[in-house]
């Protein structure tokens, strides 16, 4: 836990010395309905209200260095482990990079084979696909996600203020490779997804409902650092 603290407290001091009114410029025209660009960071608390106590956390921040302008997403379970990492081009909110986590704490980076997962033309699809390393022996896991959008609509923030949010359906399907049998078994699910103006991602949910995350708060990075080292 120490060794978490030390990152995290190490981590605010190099981002937040940056420029937080440098002029991050997008392309993107659905841009204000993606997370605010900004090198302060901000971590969004998502509560799964089907279940009540099952949290997630997203930390949320602009940078720019050797690769480019971009924006890191960084998911972390309610035990505050690390699940994954994803790297958006801030010019068109496209991902080109991502550093998945397995249970066994190893860090591996992805390989990307579709890369947009944030659309920017809302009369096509968007379609996402990585792979990257299984658990067990020598199986590989491909991940993709294919997102349509379904309507615009007004939606609760944070049971504060009404926002015009786009509203998604997204088909997830994960596949498992095992390269020695040369057998696969896929598992996929539909979900809704919904990205407010001016906030970004606010909700999820299983088409049944009975996974279904909502953004609860916006913490600072002292906030978050407070919670983790519980």
């Amino acid at each position: 836990m120490k060794l978490i603290l030390f990152f995290f407290s190490s981590l605010l001091l190099l981002v937040s010395c940056g420029e937080t009114d440098e002029k991050f410029k997008t392309v993107n025209p659905n841009s204000e309905y993606f997370y605010p660009i900004d090198t302060v960071p901000k971590i969004y608390l998502y509560r799964d209200i089907a279940h009540g106590l099952e949290e997630e956390f997203h930390r949320i921040y602009a940078i720019s260095d050797f690769a480019g302008e971009h924006i890191v997403v960084e998911r972390y379970a309610s035990d505050s482990r690390i699940l994954d990492a994803i790297n958006y081009n801030i010019d068109s909110l496209t991902v080109f990079d991502q550093m998945v986590v397995d249970r066994f704490k190893k860090k591996e980076k992805a390989r990307i084979y579709k890369n947009k997962l944030f659309p920017m033309d809302l009369k096509k699809e968007s379609w996402f696909a990585v792979k990257f390393n299984g658990v067990v022996d020598s199986t590989k896991i491909l991940r993709e996600l294919k997102r349509n959008f379904k309507k615009r609509q007004s939606i609760n923030v944070m049971e504060e203020e009404e926002s015009e949010a786009l509203v998604f359906e997204d088909l997830v399907r994960q596949t498992v490779l095992n390269p020695n049998t040369k057998k696969e078994q896929a598992y996929e699910a539909k979900q809704l997804t919904y990205f407010a103006k001016d906030y970004g991602l606010v909700e999820w949910h299983s088409l049944n409902k009975k996974v279904h995350y909502r953004l609860e708060r916006i913490l600072t990075q002292e906030e978050f650092v407070k919670i983790i080292a519980q």
